[in-house]
């Protein structure tokens, strides 16, 4: 919703200022500009990385349409699932949660929580993590170094995205002077035409360049920049479970380990002590 109130806000501005100059809209509409920078933009693109990182990049520009999922009621479903998870390996052990994290989608805890499952890494780190509680494998202060090495692996590969899409954004304005160079070229083989019909092709020529800068810091930069905005979010979601599990495995009880969870939510999503009583409470009843 945002991105498409801001590029709104971008466009109708210079669209708008450009008409008040007495400027004509059908000018600036140049198929062929757009066809050169774009196409070039785009071939750029996937010369210069993988097909994960292309399918993310177009996964994750379609998001940003969507509302930010990482919001105050995701963790107050976070708080929640949580607190029953852990609370059930405390009634019956880390046995008892075997076919909770063997089967994720099968259990009745998770089934309860349809937008924590909805996160496949979220839920992928917690079962995984729990797994390893259970073989008693790792001992508990080395918990917190397989949990970091997980989530940075993540991270890095999340931010691949945006990062392209940075790279191309930069690259937009080279492209715009390339489709204006060859703008110019045209315009000097009409060079003993009539001075309208030159002028015609030179302003043409000039869309190029401002296309080209148009598109990187009007679009793609701000793009590449709310994605890395959304990147954070969900990290910082995960923080939150790691807390929980680390609180966990050195013995804290459920409601402590899901108050340490709490703290790590941003103040401005975050519930109050007494909204977390209140959610679990309703869990436990």
């Amino acid at each position: 919703m945002f991105l498409i109130i801001g590029l709104v806000i971008v466009f109708g501005s210079i669209a708008g200022g450009y008409v008040m100059h007495h400027g004509q809209l059908s000018v600036l509409i140049q198929v062929n500009e757009f066809i050169i920078i774009g196409g070039a933009g785009l071939g750029s693109m996937i010369v210069g990385n993988p097909p994960g990182t292309l399918k993310r990049a177009a996964r994750e520009t379609i998001g940003l349409l969507k509302p930010d999922p990482f919001n105050r009621k995701a963790y107050e479903e976070l708080l929640q699932v949580l607190y029953q998870i852990l609370q059930k390996a405390r009634k019956d052990g880390l046995v008892g949660l075997e076919p909770h994290i063997e089967e994720p989608d099968k259990s009745d805890i998770f089934a309860r929580f349809p937008g924590f499952m909805h996160h496949h890494s979220a839920v992928s780190l917690l079962c995984d993590t729990l797994k390893v509680l259970l073989t008693g494998t790792v001992e508990d202060h080395h918990l917190s170094e397989v949990i970091d090495t997980d989530l940075e692996q993540q991270h890095h590969e999340a931010m691949a995205a945006p990062a392209a899409i940075n790279k191309v954004g930069d690259a937009m304005p080279g492209f715009g002077i390339v489709a204006a160079v060859l703008g110019v070229i045209i315009t000097m083989g009409s060079i003993g035409g009539a001075a309208s019909e030159i002028g015609e092709k030179v302003a043409a020529a000039l869309v190029g360049t401002f296309i080209g800068i148009l598109l990187s810091y009007g679009v793609m930069g701000p793009m590449a920049s709310a994605i890395e905005a959304r990147i954070a979010a969900e990290h910082a979601y995960m923080l939150c479970i790691k807390a929980a599990l680390l609180a966990f495995a050195r013995g804290d009880s459920p409601m402590s380990a899901v108050e340490f969870a709490r703290r790590n939510i941003a103040p401005v999503d975050r519930p109050s002590f007494a909204d977390l009583e209140r959610l679990t409470r309703r869990e436990a009843a």
